[in-house]
């Protein structure tokens, strides 16, 4: 089947900010072939191309001059087995929720604690997506993309991606691989990640002492769901701001002047900062003008009462990013990719 070209599309049910913009071209890949088909047709076109998956860590701010590519191919798999890890691999268009679910009615264990984030599996590794102690980079077992400069397959293990904190390869070289397919090194037995303490503290309120991964999923799902607005409901693309890394003594400084500081010390003498306590300290949380604002419950997440544009979003981002600059002395990264 050949690839439709549509001309001008909204791409509003494309973006979990349900923001109101337009591909000047548009088409869906369903598989290898489609994309390669895209990436011709962009150069006969003389646009860029731009993938995206589910849309939920992209904030559009104005019409996009490209081909944009939604990635919708599915399919998911066991690739190998031994007996200390099984690999499994899903196309890069799989819903990544449902591929979690997936993994666990396999009785698997990895991807427990990154229940509930929303998009693809193709953009997964983009963002080296984590939460509850768990990065994409802890479960990696390779990917396959395509390199847009040369036509040529490209094969990546851990190694080759260059994760880091919210980070990889390919978000810093946007558009260059056009990631196809994941794999990832799960487990049947496996120590789960209990770290943080509202995990701990949602299964010891339901009597859970021996938890399995899916009791961990579960209680991800449930302390998501309380925190995070639903984007089928309420517009956002949850955690606008990256959690700021700081020098511990930088760290030790901000608690001396506010002791009830949120921060986790990490490696090489940093420490990661709460985003989310640094704007509800500087009195963002539940903030709104007009048809944006600061969710209520979570000031971390942005969110588009109806009918907000993408650059009044980004406009209050960087007031918020001001103050918290004047109050603190630390900037906050926006996490989404702003087009």
């Amino acid at each position: 089947m050949s690839l439709t070209i549509e001309a001008n599309r909204s791409l509003k049910p494309f973006n979990t900010f349900a923001v109101d913009q337009r591909a000047q071209y548009f088409a869906a890949a369903h598989g290898d072939g489609d994309v390669r088909d895209a990436l011709a047709r962009a150069r006969q076109l003389d646009v860029p191309l731009l993938p995206i998956g589910g849309g939920s860590n992209l904030l559009l701010t104005r019409d996009v001059p490209a081909l944009v590519l939604h990635i919708a191919s599915r399919g998911k798999r066991i690739v190998e087995e031994t007996a200390e890890q099984v690999t499994v691999e899903a196309e890069a268009g799989e819903p990544w929720h449902p591929f979690v679910l997936w993994t666990l009615d396999q009785g698997l264990v990895g991807l427990e604690n990154l229940s509930l984030i929303p998009g693809t599996v193709g953009a997964s590794p983009i963002q080296n997506i984590g939460a509850y102690g768990v990065e994409i980079k802890d479960v990696f077992a390779g990917l396959t993309a395509l390199d847009s400069h040369t036509g040529k397959l490209c094969e990546f293990a851990l190694e080759d991606c260059a994760f880091g904190y919210r980070d990889s390869l390919f978000k810093q070289q946007p558009g260059r691989y056009l990631i196809l397919r994941v794999r990832f090194a799960l487990r049947r037995r496996a120590a789960l990640h209990l770290e943080y303490g509202p995990i701990r503290q949602r299964l010891a309120e339901q009597g859970i002492v021996a938890p399995t991964a899916q009791d961990v999923s579960r209680a991800v799902c449930a302390i998501r769901s309380e925190k995070l607005p639903d984007p089928q409901q309420l517009g956002n693309a949850g955690s606008f701001f990256k959690n700021p890394l700081v020098t511990a003594a930088a760290a030790r400084a901000l608690r001396d002047s506010h002791p009830d500081l949120v921060a986790y010390p990490q490696d090489d003498d940093k420490v990661k900062l709460a985003a989310g306590w640094l704007i509800e300290k500087s009195g963002w949380k539940g903030f709104r003008e007009g048809d944006v604002g600061v969710h209520r419950l979570q000031a971390l997440v942005l969110v588009n009462y109806g009918q907000g544009t993408g650059e009044q979003l980004l406009q209050l981002a960087r007031r918020i990013q001001a103050d918290v600059l004047e109050r603190f002395g630390v900037a906050l990264e926006i996490e989404p990719n702003v087009i």
